[in-house]
């Protein structure tokens, strides 16, 4: 379980994120500096080095949105007119990209950071034509992600995942960003016999049907039903939207919680919540209603945020599955910090990364939403954890200074289940290397925590509301 530390604050935390900044400037450089034109998206390292790993191309969005991230936080201009160049001239096949359910990662990391820059006065894309370039991506990407539509028996429906329409990741709860960027820029969606697709509907339904199915509640779905705990995937039967079984495609078993997969949760629970906010009620009576929406979406966050809390190590890192048969020879594993070279199961530094952001958001929202004082008791406790997990991610052994390695968050893995990840010699488990994800929301969380330490704008993906 984590320990808490209740004395963090978001300012506390600013020296360690200076440093973060500084390595990752010198990251960005250097991966910018191995990259060929037409080379596949870096995913991960190998002995310090960021390699590509087939499976979809849902990483290059955090490459070049990496670069946009560090200019939102440091200024650096070099790397505006880097990520700016590198999502106008190679992002484009992402956004009419059809098999993928990863809109939400790889298009609004790039084209969404500059359309929310300009928007925020930040850069002078609106001048220069950027913003009407980027909206018109943002458009056509909520289009393509919507059309990934099976229905459910109940009426529902989910936006599916790659391995086909029975399939329903809960990593993609995430990319209902993309949606509800489409949705506040107005974009009319026609589908056979111009029928309209109302993108706020397929967002909310998605979320409800995750949230249903994915997320478990203690209630005796299964005999493993634990208040919190998530399937990676969940499978319905094509014909008729029936439900049929949890499963897990990077997990142990459908019956433990990938936590990286949790940390989806987590975090696209908790964004969704500060965009439903920004709805007009009117608008959101045709959908269930504000209070039934964000009730069954705050339901969803709070439980998968105290699994976190709950099944975490102290320090807030999480081995890579709460279930993983090896912990069993890690003794007390939950009551010390997690051990990332330890010889059995490896740790997960993105989840972590991933799970900092959704409990620190969520704290926010329930702080600024709450009713009552265990609403705020619980927006204390939430924001403390995400920031005890910053304090212990932001620092060795997992932020290195190493110029060798073009990691920044170590510690990171892919897919243990295929044996993907690298174990380094003289290790039993993958250990030492980084994702590119995980570097990404390493940049993303660090960026939230110091707008807010620095009092300025709340940084949101949809950006400022007008």
């Amino acid at each position: 379980m984590i320990d808490i530390d209740s004395t963090l604050t978001p300012r506390s935390l600013l020296s360690k994120i200076d440093r973060l900044w500084r390595l990752s400037g010198e990251r960005i450089r250097a991966i910018a500096a191995a990259s060929k034109p037409g080379d596949p998206s870096p995913v991960f390292t190998v002995k310090g080095r960021y390699t590509a790993k087939g499976w979809t191309e849902w990483t290059q969005g955090f490459e070049y949105g990496s670069a946009l991230l560090q200019f939102d936080a440091t200024g650096d201009a070099e790397m505006l007119d880097f990520g700016r160049r590198m999502t106008l001239e190679r992002m484009a096949p992402h956004v009419t990209h059809f098999g993928v359910h990863d809109h939400g990662f790889n298009n609004v990391s790039t084209y969404g950071t500059l359309w929310r820059l300009a928007r925020e006065g930040r850069t002078d894309d609106a001048a220069e034509g950027t913003l009407s370039v980027c909206e018109m991506a943002l458009r056509a990407s909520a289009a393509v992600q919507a059309s990934r539509w099976s229905k459910t028996h109940e009426g529902g429906g989910y936006v599916y995942s790659f391995n086909g329409p029975q399939s329903l990741f809960i990593d993609t709860v995430r990319s209902m960003r993309v949606l509800a960027i489409g949705h506040q820029l107005g974009h009319r969606v026609l589908g056979e016999a111009d029928e309209p697709i109302d993108l706020l509907r397929r967002l909310i339904e998605h979320a409800r049907t995750t949230a249903t199915y994915n997320v478990f509640y203690g209630e005796g779905r299964d005999a493993y039903d634990v208040w919190g705990r998530v399937a990676h995937e969940s499978i319905f039967n094509p014909n008729d939207g029936r439900f049929r079984c949890p499963s897990s495609q990077q997990g142990y078993s459908p019956f433990t919680t990938w936590t990286r997969g949790l940390a989806w949760a987590m975090l696209g629970f908790a964004e969704l919540l500060e965009f439903v906010a920004t709805v007009e009620d009117d608008t959101l009576a045709a959908h269930g209603g504000r209070t039934e929406i964000e009730t069954m979406m705050q339901r969803a966050a709070r439980a998968t945020c105290d699994f976190y809390i709950n099944h975490s190590p102290v320090d807030g890192v999480p081995y890579w599955d709460a279930g993983a048969p090896g912990l069993v020879f890690l003794g007390e594993y939950l009551d010390q910090p997690a051990d990332p070279f330890n010889d059995f199961e490896p740790v997960d530094s993105s989840a972590a990364a991933i799970a900092a952001q959704g409990l620190v958001r969520l704290g926010h929202y329930l702080e600024a939403h709450g009713a009552g004082e265990a609403d705020a008791d619980a927006a204390r406790r939430y924001t403390a954890a995400g920031l005890t997990v910053l304090n212990n991610l932001f620092e060795e052994p997992y932020l290195v200074d190493d110029d060798d390695h073009q990691g920044l968050i170590w510690h990171s893995v892919y897919h243990r289940p295929n044996g993907w990840d690298y174990i380094p010699d003289g290790q039993k488990a993958p250990c030492g290397e980084s994702s590119m994800w995980g570097d990404y929301h390493a940049r993303e969380v660090a960026l939230l925590v110091q707008r807010m330490a620095k009092g300025e704008p709340y940084y949101t993906f949809f950006g400022p509301v007008r």
